[in-house]
């Protein structure tokens, strides 16, 4: 009979669990090369300008100021709420709007979510 050992147990484990993993995680995973890692941050880069672009055309300034406070300089809504003398709800509703008859209304990410469809903005 053989001698038990734990450190070759085997645990059934579902298929599906490990469809859950990205091929990153897979061992045979092979890193993309650097001119293809290069393209990839040329073009994230170049889309983030056009982002920046919308955020500076499209916005409301306190919509704006919210966007850079929230996304840029990491402060949290109450934080945003304080610097600018309005409430954190507030805060809240510029950036990401408002529910009203199940529909989102407003808010700065919505805004340029649209803009972004409207001029065929993919983000990598």
């Amino acid at each position: 009979m053989p001698r038990f050992n734990p450190d070759f147990w085997e645990i059934p484990v579902p298929p599906e669990f490990f469809d859950q993993f990205t091929t990153e995680d897979y061992f045979w995973y092979r890193a993309p090369d650097d001119e293809y890692m290069e393209r990839h941050r040329a073009k994230r880069q170049a889309v983030l300008e056009q982002v920046r672009q919308i955020i500076a055309k499209e916005l409301t300034k306190r919509q704006t100021e919210c966007v850079h406070l929230y996304f840029y300089k990491g402060k949290t809504q109450e934080e945003i709420g304080d610097i600018l003398g309005i409430s954190r709800r507030v805060v809240s509703q510029h950036l990401f709007g408002v529910t009203r008859d199940g529909k989102q209304v407003g808010g700065a990410i919505n805004k340029i979510r649209k803009v972004c469809r409207k001029l065929g903005i993919e983000f990598p």
